[in-house]
């Protein structure tokens, strides 16, 4: 099982902080020489919900096109983009040059968006959110995979559209598809080479949705075994928790290595190929727990 780290690249809603740009970068920098496989970042414009001031966020394509030119090894990932954002032959074409600029470590990940009040805010169209998604992921899927599509749809449209040059990868990177209802499942299970859940502490809501993607890909005629599961993970160092306990369904206890260990090794006994944990918080003091874990997780399965 693979191990990769979120990047904390929005406001930290309980101090009010945002780390800039050489601090995400050194957080990077240190997943990779820690041994981390991964480095991913999330798509939002700005978070707003009831009874709390706005927060903000930074673009996550730009950051991840910085890290790109900044390490060498680690896999880079979106968790998830949201394809309203962006148009999505455009995005194709930004996707194949960072894919050129990191040597072929993009994972593109995709999904609708949820988070309303950004779409409200940056007008972007929300509604019919699965067949926009869908016209997206057939434009973005066959430049990056066949280089030429021609398309006409509902919602968005490619005419004669080339992806020239192209990047080290002929079939371009991975596509991961976030997915929870059951059409976006079926997409998933039919279309995608990794699929994503997010975001859970112990494993048990996780087995709920795994049961509902193998389903899916029965529905489908699709081997399972095919498609790569991801999971998003909360990571938590619960030492500092005041006031009320935290619920241990939704984070793994990230205070001690063992504990990450332990709380990662379920994931791994469940057939999950790549586990994407978000540290509350990250900071040098948890990636680096983090990456022993990860470095403790790999030595077992040596053994």
């Amino acid at each position: 099982m693979r191990i990769g780290l979120i990047l904390p690249i929005a406001e930290d809603r309980d101090t009010g902080l945002t780390q800039g740009w050489a601090a995400l970068r050194d957080l990077a920098i240190q997943a990779e020489s820690g041994g981390l496989d991964s480095v991913w970042v999330f798509d939002h414009l700005m978070f707003r919900f009831p009874d709390r001031p706005a927060t903000g966020i930074w673009e996550c394509w730009t950051m991840l096109a910085a890290l790109a030119a900044v390490t060498e090894r680690v896999e880079l990932g979106t968790l998830v983009l949201a394809t309203p954002f962006r148009n999505p032959a455009v995005l194709a074409k930004m996707a194949d040059t960072v894919e050129e600029v990191s040597g072929g470590r993009l994972i593109l990940g995709l999904g609708t968006g949820w988070h309303e009040p950004e779409f409200e805010a940056f007008d972007v169209p929300r509604d019919h959110r699965y067949s926009r998604f869908e016209d997206a992921f057939t434009i973005i899927s066959r430049l990056l995979r066949e280089g030429h599509v021609d398309h006409d749809g509902r919602f968005h449209a490619a005419k004669d559209a080339r992806l020239i040059p192209r990047g080290p990868r002929a079939g371009g990177p991975p596509i991961l598809v976030a997915a929870r209802g059951p059409r976006m499942l079926r997409l998933a299970a039919r279309e995608a080479d990794a699929w994503n859940a997010a975001w859970f502490g112990r494993p048990t809501r996780f087995l709920e949705q795994r049961a509902q993607l193998l389903e899916a890909c029965r529905d489908v005629g699709r081997d399972p075994r095919t498609l790569r599961i991801t999971a998003g993970v909360r990571v938590a160092d619960r030492s500092s928790d005041a006031g009320e306990p935290r619920d241990p369904e939704a984070v793994i206890d990230g205070s001690s290595v063992q504990g990450i260990v332990d709380g990662l090794a379920a994931y791994g006994q469940l057939g999950v190929d790549h586990a994407i944990c978000s540290l509350e918080p990250a900071t040098r003091e948890s990636v680096g727990r983090l990456a022993e874990a990860a470095a403790s997780l790999s030595a077992s399965r040596a053994a």
